[in-house]
């Protein structure tokens, strides 16, 4: 459409330059020409018949009459009626208004990085928050994003709700505690002398070391108790923490 206008336009240019070294008589005679050709043409096509426009020389034809006087436009012979081509003018700055407002990308924008980094760290860090509560942490925080935006992003990340990522098995509790908490047990041995002992034995599920509390034959509540203080601070002293 764009270069069969420029071709028109290009074409309309070299007629009006054609009629500059035209006297007014030679002018008047090619418009009476022109206006009898149009009469010929309207008598032959009747009065149901209808001429086409293609959308090229409808723009052509709206940006050379709407610039003429209302008054003088509806003195002009043509195929059409002026409100037909003031129509087309109209339908026109429709379309460029159209085109110039249109969006250059249709959509939400999308989410910040940094809004999305802190959804998703909220979420591992809390993992009984829903993503309306973190919609709500945010509103907090004076971030303004939309409830449903957050739960694509948990979507999106393949993130469980809320009940089922809180649920933590066995395996994943030892994991996450296996640099803190110790186990411990008693180990049952004879003696040479046919004596039955008792060894407290802890054992470090980070490293698989071994550590061995002491042994007696009789292991009461307080003696444990003491054996579990002096491991705690023998760990203080070594710079370790433990959960015991």
């Amino acid at each position: 459409m764009l270069l069969r206008l420029a071709y028109l336009t290009i074409t309309s240019t070299f007629a009006a330059l054609r009629l500059l070294p035209m006297s007014d008589r030679d002018k008047d005679v090619e418009i009476l020409v022109l206006r009898h050709q149009i009469t010929v043409l309207e008598r032959q096509l009747g009065t149901e018949a209808k001429v086409r426009f293609t959308p090229e020389d409808r723009a052509l034809l709206s940006a050379l009459l709407t610039s003429l006087p209302g008054q003088a436009l509806r003195q002009l012979r043509l195929l059409v009626r002026p409100d037909t081509v003031l129509r087309w003018h109209r339908d026109l700055e429709k379309q460029r208004h159209a085109r110039s407002g249109r969006p250059k990308r249709r959509g939400r924008p999308p989410t910040v990085r940094s809004i999305r980094a802190l959804i998703l760290r909220l979420v591992r860090e809390n993992p009984s928050w829903g993503y309306r509560r973190v919609h709500g942490e945010l509103t907090t925080l004076g971030i303004k994003v939309a409830a449903s935006t957050v739960w694509e992003i948990l979507q999106r990340e393949g993130l469980d709700p809320a009940p089922e990522r809180a649920t933590t098995t066995w395996a994943d509790f030892l994991r996450s505690q296996a640099e803190a908490l110790p186990a411990c047990d008693f180990i049952e041995t004879v003696t040479l002398e046919g004596r039955r002992q008792y060894i407290l034995a802890v054992i470090e599920h980070a490293s698989r070391r071994v550590r061995v509390l002491g042994t007696t034959a009789h292991p009461t509540a307080s003696w444990v108790v003491q054996a579990m203080k002096n491991l705690v601070l023998d760990l203080e002293e070594a710079g370790c923490r433990a959960a015991i």
